[in-house]
């Protein structure tokens, strides 16, 4: 086994150039209120690996150029489509006009294993909360379905940025499989 260079594994990669007409996962994410700048960038990174359609950045959650963010993306702030959008329900009320189901990756009475998604579940929107008090319920109520990340340990959740990365590439795989 050998290890791939940096330039070996680019040959593999969408070029920037061309990132316009790259084959998105029909996915947009809504981050509302998320505090930490190093998240928003993490989430940036996963976004471009992930290859989502949109990210918007809602509520108080940073957005670039903020030097954080942009160290944590490692350029990913250029191929993902993003938009700062001040309230959710407008883009959430926005997308379900266009018959996009929104889901939120929060714990709630009725939410399902994330790896339960389906593939007549797409497209669709996943809502991603704030660290501390994730999704509120007003946005809830606006909200199609919700997933969950079962826990097995003393802590209730994971941190947003690791949480997204599991559902998005779960939502990822469940595509890919489903689209062939």
């Amino acid at each position: 086994m050998r290890k791939l260079t940096h330039d070996e594994i680019s040959l593999k990669r969408t070029k920037l150039e061309n990132i316009s007409s790259a084959n998105r996962m029909p996915v947009y994410v809504i981050l509302n209120s998320i505090r930490s700048n190093y998240n928003v960038g993490s989430i940036f990174r996963t976004s471009d690996g992930a290859m989502i359609e949109k990210l918007y950045l809602c509520g108080y959650t940073p957005h670039p150029p903020k030097k954080e963010i942009l160290k944590t993306a490692l350029g990913a702030t250029d191929s993902v489509n993003w938009e700062y959008v001040k309230d959710p329900l407008n883009v959430i009320k926005e997308l379900k006009v266009k018959g996009i189901k929104i889901c939120a990756l929060e714990l709630t009475e009725n939410s399902k294993p994330y790896f339960e998604i389906s593939g007549n579940n797409f497209p669709l929107a996943l809502v991603v909360g704030n660290e501390i008090s994730g999704v509120s319920q007003e946005i809830l109520d606006h909200c199609d379905f919700s997933i969950e990340i079962p826990q097995y340990g003393i802590k209730q959740s994971l941190n947003v940025a690791v949480a997204y990365g599991i559902a998005i590439y779960e939502m990822r795989k469940i595509f890919d499989s489903t689209s062939i």
